[in-house]
Protein backbone atom coordinates (compact mmCIF):
# COMPACT_ATOMS: atom_id res chain seq x y z
CA UNK A 1 0.00 0.00 0.00
CA UNK A 2 1.44 3.60 -1.11
CA UNK A 3 2.02 5.68 2.06
CA UNK A 4 -0.90 8.08 2.68
CA UNK A 5 -0.52 11.67 1.87
CA UNK A 6 -2.55 15.07 2.95
CA UNK A 7 -4.63 17.06 1.49
CA UNK A 8 -3.54 19.97 -0.75
CA UNK A 9 0.05 21.43 0.27
CA UNK A 10 1.57 21.54 3.71
CA UNK A 11 0.47 24.58 5.85
CA UNK A 12 3.32 24.72 8.12
CA UNK A 13 4.95 27.99 8.02
CA UNK A 14 8.31 28.17 6.30
CA UNK A 15 9.40 30.46 8.91
CA UNK A 16 7.36 30.11 12.64
CA UNK A 17 8.07 33.55 14.04
CA UNK A 18 9.07 32.92 17.82
CA UNK A 19 6.74 33.81 20.51
CA UNK A 20 8.56 36.54 23.25
CA UNK A 21 8.15 34.35 26.29
CA UNK A 22 7.78 31.11 24.96
CA UNK A 23 10.51 28.49 24.78
CA UNK A 24 9.80 24.95 23.60
CA UNK A 25 12.29 21.85 23.34
CA UNK A 26 12.04 18.37 22.62
CA UNK A 27 13.55 14.78 23.52
CA UNK A 28 13.08 11.39 22.85
CA UNK A 29 11.94 8.96 25.38
CA UNK A 30 11.43 5.61 23.46
CA UNK A 31 7.50 5.76 25.00
CA UNK A 32 6.57 3.98 21.71
CA UNK A 33 9.36 3.77 18.94
CA UNK A 34 13.16 4.17 19.81
CA UNK A 35 14.74 7.42 19.01
CA UNK A 36 11.26 8.94 18.10
CA UNK A 37 10.89 12.45 19.60
CA UNK A 38 8.19 12.21 21.40
CA UNK A 39 8.16 14.40 24.76
CA UNK A 40 7.66 18.15 24.02
CA UNK A 41 7.98 20.65 26.44
CA UNK A 42 6.79 24.42 26.34
CA UNK A 43 8.31 26.87 28.59
CA UNK A 44 6.35 30.02 29.63
CA UNK A 45 7.84 33.27 31.26
CA UNK A 46 6.33 34.62 34.41
CA UNK A 47 3.03 36.43 34.53
CA UNK A 48 1.86 34.31 31.34
CA UNK A 49 -1.86 33.36 31.36
CA UNK A 50 -3.21 30.28 29.96
CA UNK A 51 -7.16 29.43 28.98
CA UNK A 52 -7.95 25.79 28.38
CA UNK A 53 -10.75 23.82 27.03
CA UNK A 54 -11.00 20.03 27.24
CA UNK A 55 -12.53 17.34 25.76
CA UNK A 56 -16.21 16.25 26.65
CA UNK A 57 -15.86 12.79 27.17
CA UNK A 58 -16.50 11.02 30.23
CA UNK A 59 -14.09 8.84 30.32
CA UNK A 60 -11.12 11.49 30.03
CA UNK A 61 -7.89 10.91 30.44
CA UNK A 62 -5.78 11.63 33.69
CA UNK A 63 -3.40 14.58 32.51
CA UNK A 64 -6.90 16.06 31.09
CA UNK A 65 -8.26 15.45 35.05
CA UNK A 66 -4.89 16.97 36.27
CA UNK A 67 -4.39 19.59 33.75
CA UNK A 68 -7.70 21.37 34.58
CA UNK A 69 -6.73 21.22 38.04
CA UNK A 70 -3.43 22.85 37.81
CA UNK A 71 -4.91 25.66 35.49
CA UNK A 72 -7.75 26.61 38.27
CA UNK A 73 -4.97 26.48 41.10
CA UNK A 74 -1.37 27.77 39.94
CA UNK A 75 0.20 29.79 37.28
CA UNK A 76 1.23 27.86 34.60
CA UNK A 77 5.12 27.79 33.95
CA UNK A 78 5.34 24.92 31.86
CA UNK A 79 3.12 22.60 29.43
CA UNK A 80 4.06 18.97 29.47
CA UNK A 81 3.39 17.02 26.50
CA UNK A 82 3.76 13.32 25.33
CA UNK A 83 2.71 11.03 22.77
CA UNK A 84 2.84 7.54 21.87
CA UNK A 85 0.75 6.67 25.26
CA UNK A 86 -2.58 8.17 25.78
CA UNK A 87 -2.89 7.82 30.06
CA UNK A 88 -6.58 6.80 29.34
CA UNK A 89 -8.41 4.40 31.13
CA UNK A 90 -5.34 3.77 33.57
CA UNK A 91 -8.17 4.60 36.39
CA UNK A 92 -6.28 5.52 39.87
CA UNK A 93 -2.50 4.98 38.50
CA UNK A 94 -3.03 6.80 35.76
CA UNK A 95 -3.64 9.96 38.27
CA UNK A 96 -0.57 9.01 40.22
CA UNK A 97 1.34 9.06 36.70
CA UNK A 98 0.14 12.16 35.38
CA UNK A 99 1.59 13.66 38.94
CA UNK A 100 4.64 12.19 39.61
CA UNK A 101 5.77 13.74 35.77
CA UNK A 102 3.98 17.22 37.02
CA UNK A 103 6.86 16.98 39.78
CA UNK A 104 9.54 15.32 38.39
CA UNK A 105 9.39 18.18 36.08
CA UNK A 106 8.43 21.05 39.13
CA UNK A 107 11.73 19.63 40.52
CA UNK A 108 13.95 20.12 37.46
CA UNK A 109 12.81 23.29 36.55
CA UNK A 110 12.34 25.01 40.03
CA UNK A 111 8.53 25.44 39.82
CA UNK A 112 5.56 24.25 41.88
CA UNK A 113 3.82 21.10 41.04
CA UNK A 114 0.80 23.29 39.86
CA UNK A 115 2.36 25.17 37.38
CA UNK A 116 2.81 21.91 35.03
CA UNK A 117 0.08 20.91 32.90
CA UNK A 118 0.25 17.77 31.60
CA UNK A 119 -1.00 16.65 27.98
CA UNK A 120 -0.74 12.68 26.56
CA UNK A 121 -1.99 11.44 23.14
CA UNK A 122 -1.41 7.80 22.42
CA UNK A 123 -3.19 4.28 22.44
CA UNK A 124 -5.45 3.92 25.52
CA UNK A 125 -5.17 1.84 28.11
CA UNK A 126 -2.44 1.48 28.53
CA UNK A 127 0.17 2.75 31.69
CA UNK A 128 1.85 5.78 31.42
CA UNK A 129 5.96 4.93 30.93
CA UNK A 130 6.86 7.38 33.84
CA UNK A 131 10.44 6.47 34.15
CA UNK A 132 11.29 6.99 30.58
CA UNK A 133 9.55 10.50 30.26
CA UNK A 134 11.17 11.64 33.60
CA UNK A 135 14.36 10.19 32.31
CA UNK A 136 14.00 12.56 28.95
CA UNK A 137 13.06 15.73 30.98
CA UNK A 138 16.50 16.92 31.28
CA UNK A 139 17.17 16.59 27.14
CA UNK A 140 14.30 18.88 26.62
CA UNK A 141 14.92 21.24 29.19
CA UNK A 142 18.40 21.48 27.51
CA UNK A 143 16.56 22.21 24.22
CA UNK A 144 14.30 24.59 25.02
CA UNK A 145 14.86 27.35 22.62
CA UNK A 146 12.41 30.23 21.35
CA UNK A 147 12.95 28.83 17.43
CA UNK A 148 11.54 25.43 18.28
CA UNK A 149 8.18 25.47 17.38
CA UNK A 150 8.54 22.91 13.98
CA UNK A 151 10.68 20.87 16.13
CA UNK A 152 7.72 21.29 18.83
CA UNK A 153 4.89 20.28 15.83
CA UNK A 154 6.51 17.24 14.97
CA UNK A 155 6.90 16.43 18.21
CA UNK A 156 3.57 15.84 18.91
CA UNK A 157 2.14 13.93 15.95
CA UNK A 158 0.61 10.29 16.70
CA UNK A 159 -0.79 8.91 12.93
CA UNK A 160 -0.62 12.15 11.23
CA UNK A 161 1.24 12.29 7.94
CA UNK A 162 2.54 16.18 8.46
CA UNK A 163 2.90 18.76 11.40
CA UNK A 164 0.83 21.20 11.50
CA UNK A 165 1.48 25.18 12.47
CA UNK A 166 0.22 28.27 11.72
CA UNK A 167 1.85 32.10 12.28
CA UNK A 168 0.81 35.75 12.12
CA UNK A 169 2.37 38.89 12.99
CA UNK A 170 0.44 42.44 13.44
CA UNK A 171 1.00 46.06 14.49
CA UNK A 172 -0.71 47.57 17.54
CA UNK A 173 0.35 50.68 18.71
CA UNK A 174 3.61 51.07 17.05
CA UNK A 175 4.49 47.13 18.41
CA UNK A 176 4.94 43.85 16.53
CA UNK A 177 2.35 41.00 18.13
CA UNK A 178 2.83 37.39 17.61
CA UNK A 179 0.60 34.40 17.36
CA UNK A 180 1.91 31.00 16.67
CA UNK A 181 0.50 27.43 16.95
CA UNK A 182 0.88 24.33 16.73
CA UNK A 183 -2.13 21.03 16.39
CA UNK A 184 -2.09 17.47 16.12
CA UNK A 185 -4.70 14.99 14.90
CA UNK A 186 -5.61 12.77 12.46
CA UNK A 187 -8.30 10.51 13.53
CA UNK A 188 -10.33 9.83 16.32
CA UNK A 189 -11.78 13.33 15.76
CA UNK A 190 -14.68 15.23 16.47
CA UNK A 191 -13.47 17.03 19.36
CA UNK A 192 -16.46 18.49 20.94
CA UNK A 193 -14.25 20.93 22.56
CA UNK A 194 -11.01 21.55 20.41
CA UNK A 195 -8.78 19.52 18.64
CA UNK A 196 -7.15 16.51 19.83
CA UNK A 197 -3.92 18.79 21.07
CA UNK A 198 -3.56 22.56 20.31
CA UNK A 199 -1.17 25.08 21.32
CA UNK A 200 -1.32 28.45 20.22
CA UNK A 201 0.57 31.59 22.44
CA UNK A 202 1.08 35.26 21.52
CA UNK A 203 2.83 38.11 23.33
CA UNK A 204 -0.32 39.78 23.20
CA UNK A 205 -1.46 41.37 26.67
CA UNK A 206 -4.83 39.67 26.87
CA UNK A 207 -6.87 39.91 29.94
CA UNK A 208 -7.52 36.42 31.96
CA UNK A 209 -11.22 36.85 31.38
CA UNK A 210 -11.09 38.05 27.36
CA UNK A 211 -8.38 35.10 27.35
CA UNK A 212 -11.11 32.11 28.29
CA UNK A 213 -13.40 34.07 26.15
CA UNK A 214 -11.35 34.24 22.55
CA UNK A 215 -10.36 30.53 23.89
CA UNK A 216 -14.10 29.46 24.39
CA UNK A 217 -15.44 31.09 21.40
CA UNK A 218 -12.68 30.79 18.67
CA UNK A 219 -12.39 26.72 19.71
CA UNK A 220 -16.43 26.40 19.10
CA UNK A 221 -16.13 28.18 15.31
CA UNK A 222 -12.92 25.81 13.93
CA UNK A 223 -11.61 22.85 15.95
CA UNK A 224 -14.81 22.34 16.94
CA UNK A 225 -16.61 22.16 14.06
CA UNK A 226 -14.26 19.40 12.17
CA UNK A 227 -14.85 15.63 12.27
CA UNK A 228 -12.66 12.92 10.71
CA UNK A 229 -14.92 10.11 12.05
CA UNK A 230 -17.50 11.19 14.69
CA UNK A 231 -15.34 9.81 17.48
CA UNK A 232 -14.87 12.00 20.48
CA UNK A 233 -11.17 11.17 22.05
CA UNK A 234 -10.15 11.07 25.97
CA UNK A 235 -7.46 13.64 25.57
CA UNK A 236 -8.36 16.79 23.72
CA UNK A 237 -7.22 19.83 24.72
CA UNK A 238 -6.78 23.41 23.04
CA UNK A 239 -4.42 25.79 25.27
CA UNK A 240 -4.55 29.39 24.39
CA UNK A 241 -1.51 30.84 25.68
CA UNK A 242 -0.88 34.92 26.47
CA UNK A 243 2.43 36.20 27.43
CA UNK A 244 2.22 39.64 27.73
CA UNK A 245 5.41 40.68 26.73
CA UNK A 246 4.66 42.96 23.55
CA UNK A 247 2.56 44.82 26.34
CA UNK A 248 -0.13 45.85 24.23
CA UNK A 249 -3.27 44.00 23.35
CA UNK A 250 -6.48 44.03 24.94
CA UNK A 251 -7.49 44.16 28.41
CA UNK A 252 -11.31 44.29 27.66
CA UNK A 253 -12.92 43.08 24.83
CA UNK A 254 -14.07 46.75 24.87
CA UNK A 255 -10.22 47.45 23.90
CA UNK A 256 -9.87 49.45 20.80
CA UNK A 257 -7.28 46.37 19.56
CA UNK A 258 -9.77 43.99 20.67
CA UNK A 259 -11.01 43.17 16.65
CA UNK A 260 -8.25 43.02 14.91
CA UNK A 261 -6.47 40.66 17.89
CA UNK A 262 -9.55 38.37 17.79
CA UNK A 263 -8.95 38.03 14.04
CA UNK A 264 -5.45 37.13 13.66
CA UNK A 265 -6.31 34.26 16.63
CA UNK A 266 -9.18 33.13 14.54
CA UNK A 267 -6.89 32.67 11.08
CA UNK A 268 -4.97 30.79 13.47
CA UNK A 269 -7.27 28.64 14.89
CA UNK A 270 -8.59 27.89 11.54
CA UNK A 271 -5.81 27.31 10.04
CA UNK A 272 -4.95 24.79 12.20
CA UNK A 273 -7.93 23.18 12.72
CA UNK A 274 -8.45 23.14 8.80
CA UNK A 275 -4.38 21.11 9.09
CA UNK A 276 -6.22 18.60 11.12
CA UNK A 277 -8.78 17.28 8.37
CA UNK A 278 -6.76 17.79 5.81
CA UNK A 279 -4.41 15.39 7.31
CA UNK A 280 -7.66 13.19 8.43
CA UNK A 281 -6.53 9.46 8.25
CA UNK A 282 -6.87 8.29 5.10
CA UNK A 283 -7.64 11.13 3.28
CA UNK A 284 -7.83 12.03 -0.04
CA UNK A 285 -10.52 15.37 0.03
CA UNK A 286 -10.95 18.54 1.98
CA UNK A 287 -14.65 19.13 2.43
CA UNK A 288 -16.77 21.89 3.28
CA UNK A 289 -20.43 21.50 4.58
CA UNK A 290 -22.12 25.07 4.62
CA UNK A 291 -26.20 24.93 6.14
CA UNK A 292 -27.77 27.84 5.25
CA UNK A 293 -31.32 28.91 6.25
CA UNK A 294 -32.20 27.03 9.32
CA UNK A 295 -34.44 27.80 12.28
CA UNK A 296 -31.60 27.73 14.59
CA UNK A 297 -28.28 26.29 15.74
CA UNK A 298 -28.92 22.71 16.39
CA UNK A 299 -30.42 21.77 13.36
CA UNK A 300 -28.20 23.51 11.07
CA UNK A 301 -25.34 21.24 12.87
CA UNK A 302 -27.46 18.21 13.01
CA UNK A 303 -27.97 18.36 9.45
CA UNK A 304 -23.99 19.52 8.56
CA UNK A 305 -23.10 16.44 11.05
CA UNK A 306 -25.56 13.72 9.80
CA UNK A 307 -23.92 14.38 6.37
CA UNK A 308 -20.36 14.73 7.25
CA UNK A 309 -21.08 11.59 9.53
CA UNK A 310 -22.14 9.67 6.30
CA UNK A 311 -20.41 6.66 5.25
CA UNK A 312 -22.17 6.19 2.14
CA UNK A 313 -21.59 10.28 1.67
CA UNK A 314 -17.84 9.85 2.94
CA UNK A 315 -17.21 6.88 0.74
CA UNK A 316 -18.76 8.30 -2.59
CA UNK A 317 -16.76 11.01 -2.01
CA UNK A 318 -13.42 8.89 -1.80
CA UNK A 319 -14.33 7.07 -4.83
CA UNK A 320 -15.42 10.49 -6.30
CA UNK A 321 -19.04 9.65 -7.09
CA UNK A 322 -21.21 12.34 -7.86
CA UNK A 323 -24.17 9.87 -5.75
CA UNK A 324 -26.27 12.43 -4.94
CA UNK A 325 -29.22 10.67 -3.39
CA UNK A 326 -27.10 10.03 -0.47
CA UNK A 327 -26.69 13.33 0.74
CA UNK A 328 -30.53 13.79 0.18
CA UNK A 329 -30.67 10.99 2.26
CA UNK A 330 -28.63 12.10 5.07
CA UNK A 331 -30.24 15.47 4.74
CA UNK A 332 -33.30 13.69 5.62
CA UNK A 333 -32.58 11.75 8.12
CA UNK A 334 -30.41 14.37 10.02
CA UNK A 335 -34.24 14.58 12.87
CA UNK A 336 -34.76 18.19 11.68
CA UNK A 337 -39.19 18.38 12.44
CA UNK A 338 -41.22 19.60 9.58
CA UNK A 339 -38.45 20.47 6.91
CA UNK A 340 -40.48 21.82 3.31
CA UNK A 341 -39.07 19.06 1.04
CA UNK A 342 -39.85 21.23 -1.48
CA UNK A 343 -37.60 24.22 -0.39
CA UNK A 344 -34.92 22.93 -0.01
CA UNK A 345 -31.99 23.46 -2.21
CA UNK A 346 -28.53 21.05 -2.27
CA UNK A 347 -25.72 22.19 -4.00
CA UNK A 348 -21.74 20.40 -4.62
CA UNK A 349 -20.10 22.99 -5.74
CA UNK A 350 -21.61 25.76 -7.55
CA UNK A 351 -24.16 22.73 -9.08
CA UNK A 352 -27.55 22.69 -8.00
CA UNK A 353 -28.17 18.71 -7.23
CA UNK A 354 -31.95 19.12 -5.45
CA UNK A 355 -34.75 21.58 -5.66
CA UNK A 356 -38.37 21.27 -5.57
CA UNK A 357 -38.26 18.02 -4.13
CA UNK A 358 -35.83 16.29 -6.39
CA UNK A 359 -32.90 16.53 -8.94
CA UNK A 360 -32.86 19.87 -10.52
CA UNK A 361 -33.82 19.98 -13.71
CA UNK A 362 -30.36 21.74 -15.19
CA UNK A 363 -28.55 19.37 -13.34
CA UNK A 364 -26.22 16.67 -15.55
CA UNK A 365 -23.95 14.01 -14.30
CA UNK A 366 -21.19 15.90 -15.73
CA UNK A 367 -21.62 18.89 -14.08
CA UNK A 368 -21.83 17.46 -10.63
CA UNK A 369 -18.56 14.72 -11.82
CA UNK A 370 -16.82 18.04 -12.97
CA UNK A 371 -16.67 18.83 -8.82
CA UNK A 372 -16.71 15.42 -7.25
CA UNK A 373 -13.18 15.87 -8.83
CA UNK A 374 -11.72 18.08 -7.10
CA UNK A 375 -9.77 17.97 -3.96
CA UNK A 376 -11.72 20.78 -2.29
CA UNK A 377 -15.34 20.33 -2.30
CA UNK A 378 -17.76 22.36 -0.98
CA UNK A 379 -21.56 21.07 -0.22
CA UNK A 380 -23.68 23.86 0.58
CA UNK A 381 -27.94 22.72 1.94
CA UNK A 382 -29.99 25.80 2.00
CA UNK A 383 -32.81 24.31 4.01
CA UNK A 384 -34.90 28.03 3.82
CA UNK A 385 -36.34 28.21 7.46
CA UNK A 386 -34.75 30.66 9.07
CA UNK A 387 -31.65 33.08 8.77
CA UNK A 388 -28.81 31.10 10.78
CA UNK A 389 -25.66 29.19 9.13
CA UNK A 390 -22.94 26.75 10.28
CA UNK A 391 -19.94 25.27 8.97
CA UNK A 392 -18.82 21.79 9.39
CA UNK A 393 -15.21 20.79 7.86
CA UNK A 394 -14.85 17.24 6.88
CA UNK A 395 -12.99 14.57 4.71
CA UNK A 396 -13.42 11.44 2.88
CA UNK A 397 -13.24 7.69 4.05
CA UNK A 398 -10.63 5.78 2.02
CA UNK A 399 -9.07 2.01 2.58
CA UNK A 400 -6.08 3.32 4.09
CA UNK A 401 -8.63 4.64 6.84
CA UNK A 402 -9.59 1.53 7.75
CA UNK A 403 -6.01 0.24 7.67
CA UNK A 404 -4.48 2.84 9.91
CA UNK A 405 -7.17 2.46 12.08
CA UNK A 406 -6.90 -1.44 11.82
CA UNK A 407 -3.13 -1.50 12.21
CA UNK A 408 -2.42 1.23 14.73
CA UNK A 409 -1.33 -0.84 17.79
CA UNK A 410 0.94 -2.48 15.49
Amino acid sequence: MEEAMAVGPATLPDNFCPVAGVRLGVASAGIKKPGRKDVVLIELSRGSRVAGIFTTNQFCAAPVHVARKHLSEGEPRYLLINTGNANAGTGARGMQDANACCEALARAAGVRADAVLPFSTGVIGEPLPVGKITAALPDAIANLAPDNWTAAANGIMTTDTRPKGASRRLEIDGRTVTISGISKGAGMIRPNMATMLGFIATDAAIGQNVLQKLGSELGEKSFNRITIDGDTSTNDACMLIATGEAEVGAATVESEHYPALRQALEEVYLELAHAIVRDGEGATKFITIEVTGAAGQREALDVAYTVAHSPLVKTALFASDPNWGRILAAVGRAGVESLDLEAIEIYLGDVCLVRNGGRADDYTEERGQAVMNREDITIRIDLKRGRIEETVWTCDFSHDYVTINAEYRS
